[in-house]
């Protein structure tokens, strides 16, 4: 999609030289805060009322997309919002030893990882790291996002890697920690083992075929539907139900694989689903995780047809050498000519792939080391609900999530560029050598070890940590930051859904494995950006590059929008949306400058109150009491909607032109309790939208609060409460039928094409007019009303 021209504000400045510059001062106070350190945390003062938040650190495998800006902004309003109420803990980190990073390595540097040794690789990786990081975090400054960047961690830095090799040993020591060689979840692209959480369900289109297979000695056809043709040479077995009558003649015998030389048995199995196909089943070395149960559980050797970089071997006869989809396309067209396919048609069925690169994944048999989960299923998931989450239902999800585990976590990777296993074998006798603390970090590669039993050179571990091992440490990390003043179980972690399996679900394991704890007493999950109801991807071309958004409309507006839509709920981007957010922060700039022009030289001092001031400020009283509830709740969509309501309406639309003559024309305590009221309202409104949109915020408090407040910052000042008035509930009536009637009043002249500011006499209801009894001099004046009578309503021109 084709991104909106940057706009070119000269014309506009020309025009109207008061005219709110956001590049300009977006700018300026970004550097303001840097400067100042704003958001550095202050060791001296953390303590239990601490809000800690596990910080989400991005993959560095790019700039920052559209979701970033969509879903760090949200954990930005409560890290924000909690700053100004009880001060926060809130540390900035990057995700850089995964496979993303890897790949953008090979990518930008246009190598391959495989084709360089290992040394070489990961040199490469970290001086790219270093020259990419700092644009990269750019990006998350100029969206205003509050983290403490001078207490920041990288995945891949030491401190980081020796935290997650002294994770990897204690749960070695407890017993938890365990190297297998099995069939393994395998990327054929990547050429790594994965873990279950890095699948992902796509639909493919697919040939389902019906091939001959002929049973030993009779050669009678024995037909079997696959989609899987190249598996033929790594057949050992052929299944049916042991219920199923049309094949109890032939359990025993020995079928013929069509094409190759082999000869498999025919056994029972009531996995063979009658009603599916032809009742009968091909089990494969290895299909999927049900080949592998199966081979194990009859016992059966396998044949393993499939090399790790995806291609076919020796036992694939003439096929050897192919690629997986080059041999199926071979060997059906083989198949078609000897008259071995009986019905062929097309299907569309859905298949696992690996999430990082879309590539249909296989099982082939790798010693991996792995993370035992599987028996601890009900602890898990008692774990997860002492947790709040926010919203509530997306417990739910993790709940499915721990319940359909069928594998222990995976945590080695056959990559260059990771957290090295901390590992040593001894082929001579099976002995696995931990390395000790006080070595930490360290490579494997790099140090040799001997057996303590053999005294023979131990072999290193090749293989790297995934990189959630490492990630599932985050609160861990973060709070080595800062002398550990802080620990788990943080206040909050804010995070998107879609990583529910992967990120929550092992930051959970791994802090019940090591303390028994939950890691966090909150989380706040976050939606997707969609384009037409689309998600945005890159193969689709449907995406938005914030940093263009940012430039064209700032990131107050950017923020505004994000704060659109409720937590957990996916947004859909519009660029409406955009406007309407830029069309606000004119709106508070313009107001603001005007409410100041009448307030030169005003000092804040206590007065006594006119009425219509009271009821502002009780209308105001309710806005922050809701306000506050609302963030309490994480309910920032609410909180941004309330505010502009009260801004736009009762404050910009009704009050400030209710009170314009007093401030005018009046002078002593009628004149001093309106400034009183204006400069007090516009004060708290901006602190309670300054989470929101902290730019603007920030701007307008240094120049024209700062001097009075004496605090650096709006984003340290004080959360503003809420008093304690009486029959607030009538007081707020009141207001809102001034308000109704003013803005009926306004619709009559409309209609009569006349001025506002033409005179009229008003007739008003009874009660209506009771209400204005209190305020008749304001509201006489915003009317231009000479006389107010009582009666049915009625607007009469002078």
């Amino acid at each position: 999609m084709a991104q909106k021209p940057v706009q070119d504000k000269s014309k506009e400045k020309e025009k109207n030289p008061n005219a709110y510059e956001f590049i300009e001062v977006e700018s300026k106070i970004k550097n303001f805060w840097e400067k100042e350190k704003i958001y550095s945390t202050d060791i001296s003062k953390l303590n239990k009322n601490t809000y800690s938040i596990d910080t989400p650190p991005p993959t560095v495998s790019g700039k920052m997309h559209i979701g970033h800006s969509f879903s760090y902004s949200q954990q930005d309003f409560i890290a924000r919002y909690r700053r100004m109420k009880q001060g926060v803990f809130y540390p900035w980190g990057t995700d850089d030893n995964g496979l993303p990073t890897e790949r953008l390595i090979e990518k930008t540097k246009n190598v391959k990882s495989k084709d360089m040794t290992r040394s070489e690789f990961i040199k490469l990786c970290l001086k790219t790291l270093k020259e990419i990081t700092p644009d990269f975090v750019e990006d998350w400054k100029k969206l205003g996002i509050s983290a403490d960047y001078d207490n920041a961690y990288s995945t891949i830095d030491d401190n980081s890697r020796k935290l997650s090799q002294k994770s990897f040993i204690e749960l070695f020591k407890k017993g938890l920690v365990y190297n297998k060689e099995f069939p393994t979840i395998w990327c054929p692209e990547c050429q790594t083992a994965i873990a279950q959480a890095e699948l992902e369900d796509k639909e493919h289109p697919s040939l389902f075929s019906t091939l001959r297979f002929k049973i030993a000695k009779t050669n009678d056809d024995l037909l079997i539907a696959t989609t899987r043709p190249e598996l033929l040479p790594a057949c050992v077995a052929v299944f049916v139900n042991p219920k199923d009558k049309r094949y109890k003649n032939i359990v025993g015998k020995k079928a013929k694989v069509p094409l190759f030389d082999i000869e498999v048995p025919i056994l029972t199995d009531e996995s063979a689903d009658i009603e599916k196909g032809t009742g009968v089943l091909m089990i494969c070395s290895y299909g999927d995780r049900f080949d592998a149960d199966a081979i194990n559980r009859h016992k059966i050797t396998p044949r393993i047809v499939l090399n790790p970089n995806g291609t076919l071997n020796q036992h694939a006869g003439k096929y050897q050498g192919m690629k997986i989809k080059e041999a199926r396309k071979q060997i059906l067209f083989d198949l078609k000519e000897e008259d071995l396919i009986t019905e062929q048609k097309q299907i569309t069925h859905v298949v696992n792939v690996h999430d990082k690169c879309g590539t249909e994944i296989e099982f082939i048999p790798t010693k991996q080391w792995f993370i035992k989960v599987l028996d601890k299923k009900k602890e898990l998931i008692k774990q997860g609900q002492k947790i709040n989450w926010h919203p509530e239902f997306m417990k739910k999800r993790y709940e499915n999530w721990v319940e359909g585990l069928e594998w222990d976590w995976s945590i080695s990777r056959d990559r260059h560029f990771g957290v090295s296993i901390p590992a040593w074998h001894c082929e001579k006798c099976n002995e696995i050598i931990i390395a000790e603390e006080k070595e930490l970090p360290i490579d494997p590669m790099q140090k040799e070890k001997k057996c303590p039993r053999c005294k023979s050179v131990a072999k290193p571990e090749e293989k790297v940590l995934d990189t959630w091992a490492t990630s599932s440490l985050t609160p861990q990390i973060a709070s080595s930051l800062i002398k550990n003043k802080i620990t788990i179980p943080y206040s909050l972690r804010p995070q998107a859904h879609d990583i529910i399996r992967t990120w929550a679900f092992y930051t959970i394991t791994k802090s019940y494995l090591h303390e028994n704890k939950t890691p966090w007493n909150n989380t706040m999950i976050s939606g997707f950006v969609t384009l037409g109801g689309e998600k945005m991807s890159k193969s689709k071309g449907n995406v938005i590059q914030p940093q263009t958004v940012l430039e064209s409309y700032g990131s107050d507006a950017l923020r505004f929008w994000a704060a659109g839509s409720k937590l957990g709920e996916d947004l859909d981007y519009q660029e409406k949306d955009l406007v309407t957010g830029k069309k606000f922060i004119t709106k508070i700039w313009n107001a603001t400058n005007f409410v100041f022009m009448n307030l030169e030289k005003y000092t804040p001092k206590k007065v006594k109150l006119e009425k219509m001031d009271e009821l502002l400020i009780n209308k105001l009283n309710s806005l922050v009491k809701n306000t506050t509830e609302y963030f309490e709740d994480y309910e920032y969509s609410k909180a941004r909607s309330e505010i502009e309501k009260f801004f736009w309406h009762d404050f910009a639309d009704n009050y400030v032109e209710i009170v314009k003559n007093r401030v005018y024309n009046s002078s002593g305590q009628k004149k001093e309790s309106a400034q009183f009221t204006l400069y007090n309202s516009l004060n708290t409104i901006i602190k309670l939208l300054a989470p929101i949109m902290p730019f603007i915020t920030e701007e307008i408090y240094q120049k024209y609060f700062k001097k009075n407040e004496k605090v650096k910052s709006i984003h340290i000042c004080e959360w503003p409460q809420a008093e304690k008035t009486k029959d607030k509930e009538e007081s707020n009536k009141h207001f809102d039928l001034i308000c109704e009637i003013l803005s009926r009043v306004r619709q009559e002249k409309t209609k009569a094409q006349k001025s506002m500011k033409a005179e009229i006499i008003l007739t008003l209801e009874k009660k209506e007019k009771e209400a204005i009894e209190y305020v008749l001099e304001d509201f006489k004046a915003v009317t231009c009303s000479t006389e107010i009578k009582e009666g049915k309503f009625r607007v009469e021109f002078i």
